[in-house]
């Protein structure tokens, strides 16, 4: 009697021994994983901040030369307020909806930017404004940290999704956390180049 009854505690600890171990192979990994996507999407959002905070001043420096070209002003000024309205945080970043979303005001504030660079072409006295000039760099830093921004999130989203995904850790994320994948971000197709306006070509006559 008494040996059974040991034999059992024995197979029950070493039992209970194995799971401890697999789970506690992926327990500290998830949190870790997940807290490293979750600071570099604190990066990216900075860096969208940085460049709607920007855009005001690109905006009046631009009407200041090109009054006429209100309509595309109008257009860039509107997209930067509902590209700033949407905002994920990071819990919001298993849920596709929402990351699309803020992609896509985001990716539609790009094209904005980019036609609203390309009308300085038009004016030769709006060009060579230093304080047009300083914008421009800044904006176009500020898209290549975007960029960059944006791909160390993605990197961190994959080492998460993987793993989560992955024995054994896959057993602590269902078990005990109850983990779902992030969303990766996807730019808008053309949205990944910063704008650039081309200086090197003649300029239009202004209208």
């Amino acid at each position: 009697m008494a040996a059974r009854l040991f034999n059992r505690f024995a197979r029950f600890a070493l039992v209970a021994a194995a799971a401890a171990s697999l789970a506690g192979c992926g327990v500290n990994s998830i949190p870790t994983a997940e807290e490293n996507a979750k600071a570099k999407w604190a990066d990216v959002q900075t860096q969208y901040q940085r460049r709607a905070d920007l855009i005001p001043n690109l905006v009046a420096t631009v009407k200041g030369y090109a009054k006429q070209e209100q309509d595309t002003l109008t257009k860039v000024t509107e997209a930067r307020a509902k590209a700033t309205s949407i905002q994920v945080s990071a819990d919001d970043l298993t849920d596709p909806a929402k990351v699309a979303q803020f992609q896509k005001a985001q990716g539609e504030l790009s094209q904005g930017l980019g036609r609203l660079l390309a009308t300085a072409e038009a004016y030769p006295d709006l060009k060579s404004n230093e304080n047009f000039l300083t914008l421009q760099s800044q904006l176009e830093g500020t898209e290549n940290r975007i960029s960059v921004a944006r791909r160390d999130y993605n990197e961190a989203v994959r080492e998460y999704n993987v793993t989560i995904r992955t024995f054994p850790a896959v057993v602590a994320a269902k078990v005990i956390y109850g983990a779902k994948p992030m969303v990766p971000f996807e730019a808008a197709e053309g949205a990944q180049a910063a704008p650039t306006v081309n200086f090197d070509t003649p300029a239009k006559p202004a209208h």
